[in-house]
């Protein structure tokens, strides 16, 4: 068996273990500050909305050796907006600008072809009208809220409503984290960041869930015992589940990997970082939740409660019990005290009189 094998039977069998849910508030805090920063970058920045979500013109060129840098050049001339560029693989080029209206698209078509040394009709040129983009705007907003709406929901039934309220906060801090990096980045915000964030959502939930149904089958009757507090028990749900966890999150993160810093990186292909990178900060945020955010607060819902309140309370209290017995052994026999406790025998032993006799019956 391989060494993460090993670990992961003994974290599984609780030999060891990481405490988790005992420095929660560590977790809550650093969560706490990487979203505040990712909702300052938001409000600072803002997101960069592609054209199908705030309307304009996408020029498609035919084969050419104008670089990159000088084409965005040419377009931002004759647009008056800032343009996006991207070389696709055969060296055409993919001219994007936003806010164009179609009588606008016919002159920039017509100075673009000329700076660009082709013929207007050899340029191909989509546009894409702001009404339509406010449409799909709001159908995705409309997608993540059912979507959102209907996890939540289905939790409370498979599970219980505690362990929904936690799922949802987790899955609203890794939104919240994916969307603050794109807008700390820069990169563009299509319907193929959209279906990314959908993405990750699931991955997200699926290691919350396999962490609550661990937890929900060890806490059946946690009320008949008085060894281990919910807390404890959530920390071995935990424990148990994170070789599972972490293999299942890298081995998703490789792929997406490959795509965001070869395909997107090294390649140039700018179209696959729309997709790529709301899916691997996603994974990486929603492993990070499920184990960090999710458990933790289920916990400190449950143990609100008055019967695990009460179960806390007995079991802290045994455990100090012992703690103190422990310290008492310790310390060992106390000074005043002689460490054989059988009384001393003081003067001479007195004989009766029927042992004094022989075997005969007669006195000496």
């Amino acid at each position: 068996m391989s060494k993460l094998g090993d670990l992961g039977a003994r974290l599984h069998r609780g030999e060891v273990g990481y405490d988790f849910v005992g420095n929660r508030k560590i977790w809550y805090a650093v969560s706490i500050l990487i979203t505040i920063a990712a909702i300052v970058g938001l409000a600072v920045r803002g997101l960069n909305m592609g054209i199908e979500f705030q309307g304009g013109a996408v020029f498609t060129t035919p084969k050419t050796s104008v670089s990159v840098s000088q084409a965005e050049e040419y377009a931002t001339e004759a647009s008056g907006h800032q343009a996006i560029v991207q070389k696709l693989g055969n060296d055409t080029l993919r001219i994007q600008i936003s806010g164009v209206d179609t009588g606008k698209s016919d002159e920039i078509k017509q100075t673009l072809a000329e700076d660009l040394k082709m013929a207007p009709e050899k340029i191909n040129a989509d546009l894409v009208g702001p009404s339509w983009g406010d449409q799909i705007a709001n159908k995705a907003w409309q997608g993540l809220g059912i979507f959102m709406v209907l996890v939540v929901i289905y939790l409370a039934i498979a599970f219980e409503w505690r362990m929904a309220v936690a799922a949802f906060v987790a899955l609203v801090h890794d939104i919240t984290i994916t969307v603050g990096i794109y807008a700390l980045v820069g990169f563009e915000v299509t319907p193929g960041t959209v279906i990314g964030l959908l993405t990750i959502l699931g991955y997200s939930l699926y290691d919350t869930v396999v962490v609550f149904d661990s937890l929900k089958e060890q806490t059946k009757d946690i009320t008949k015992q008085n060894r281990w507090t919910y807390s404890d028990i959530a920390n071995r749900s935990i424990n148990s589940t994170l070789v599972r966890s972490i293999n299942t999150t890298v081995v998703a993160l490789l792929p997406v990997a490959g795509l965001l810093f070869i395909g997107g990186g090294v390649l140039g292909a700018g179209m696959l970082n729309d997709i790529s990178l709301s899916l691997f900060v996603g994974l990486a945020a929603g492993a990070y939740s499920s184990i960090f955010i999710a458990t933790p607060l289920v916990a400190d819902l449950k143990e609100r409660e008055p019967q695990l309140k009460a179960l806390k309370k007995r079991v802290l209290a045994k455990r100090a019990q012992a703690e103190h017995e422990v310290e008492l052994a310790a310390d060992g026999p106390l000074d005043d005290e002689p460490e054989d406790a059988t009384p001393a025998v003081v003067g001479p032993r007195t004989q009766s009189g029927a042992r004094s006799r022989g075997r005969g019956g007669k006195r000496r």
